[in-house]
């Protein structure tokens, strides 16, 4: 199949990936951009899988004082490298990790992060919960673990829907991110104030 230039350059302008990446998607998807951008989407996890090991020992800190004044964060974005650092894509990917921290109030990273005894305790509630409702203990078993991996989902700030696109979670923007750059990033920490809290 003869993949066009203007393809290939619409799928870029898409997404952000080299050229010769783009063409080759476009090949193995037949021409069909919406197939190739999976392809290239597939790739960027595996991509980003590959990286996981490498250290991040460059970054910035990036604030964001929401518009009242009321609420303010920092955020600690780590990469590979100085050069990946100073890059505008990372700086912007810092100030959307802190503007989501400002509007979705998490209070970990990851579910790694939250402390051992909270997870149980949140667990024994959901225990008590759903032991009023008779089910049996297989079900009522489910439903204690799909609570709890809701509640974690809800204040992991990696497990959230990204606020300024619900239809994919931090994570998700995380492994774009590292695709796209091409460098190991990390969400290392963060601390919001609110007025009052």
């Amino acid at each position: 199949m003869n993949i066009t230039a203007k393809q290939i350059a619409e799928l870029r302008a898409k997404t952000g990936i080299g050229m010769m990446e783009c063409k080759k998607a476009l090949v193995e998807a037949g021409g069909d951009e919406s197939k190739a951008m999976e392809i290239l989407k597939k790739a960027g996890t595996l991509k980003a899988m590959k990286r996981a090991d490498r250290e991040t020992n460059a970054g910035i800190v990036e604030s964001y004082v929401h518009s009242d004044g009321r609420i303010g964060v920092i955020v600690e974005v780590l990469a590979e490298t100085d050069f990946v650092a100073k890059n505008d894509e990372f700086k912007a990917f810092a100030h959307d990790v802190a503007l989501h921290v400002a509007a979705m109030n998490p209070r970990f990273v990851s579910k790694e992060d939250v402390p051992a005894e909270e997870v149980e305790k949140e667990r024994a509630d959901f225990v008590d919960e759903v032991a009023k409702s008779g089910k049996p203990k297989d079900i009522a078993d489910k439903i204690v673990e799909g609570k709890l991996s809701k509640y974690l989902d809800e204040i992991c700030l990696l497990n959230q829907p990204f606020v300024k696109d619900p239809s994919m979670t931090i994570n998700d923007l995380l492994t774009e991110k590292i695709s796209k750059i091409g460098e190991k990033i990390t969400i290392s920490r963060f601390c919001r104030f609110e007025i009052g809290e």
